[in-house]
């Protein structure tokens, strides 16, 4: 069983920085790929990003056009989402997920975090 939290979401203005963190409850963090995700209502489940297991290969949506940064520290059993240049359209629930996958689809992700809110105003 792996256990993933999100935190540091919240309300920020257009043009603002935001990172938001994902802790996994395991022993073998460093087993899994973590994706980040996010959705919005009526839509399905969107592909961010993901970083391989060790850290050395990150992959990411090409319509976040270079904005969001995934990073990870095994040591501490956490992943980072470093977001920029946050836009409206930006708003949505992030979900971190692990794999044992390197992969951009959702489906093939096992765990899941419950989501953190970010919602960007105008």
């Amino acid at each position: 069983q792996v256990q993933l939290e999100e935190s540091g979401g919240g309300l920020v203005q257009a043009g603002d920085s935001l990172s938001l963190s994902c802790t996994a409850s395991v022993h073998t963090f460093s087993d899994y790929a973590m994706g980040w995700f996010r959705q919005v209502p009526g839509e399905e489940r969107a592909f961010i990003g993901a970083i391989s297991g060790n850290g050395g290969f990150t992959r990411y949506a090409d319509s976040l056009k270079g904005r969001f940064t995934i990073s990870r520290d095994n040591a501490k059993n956490t992943v980072l989402l470093q977001m920029n240049d946050l836009k409206p359209e930006d708003t949505a629930v992030y979900y971190c997920a692990a794999s044992l996958y390197y992969t951009p689809v959702s489906s093939r992700y096992d765990y899941w975090g419950r989501g953190t809110q970010v919602t960007v105003s105008p």
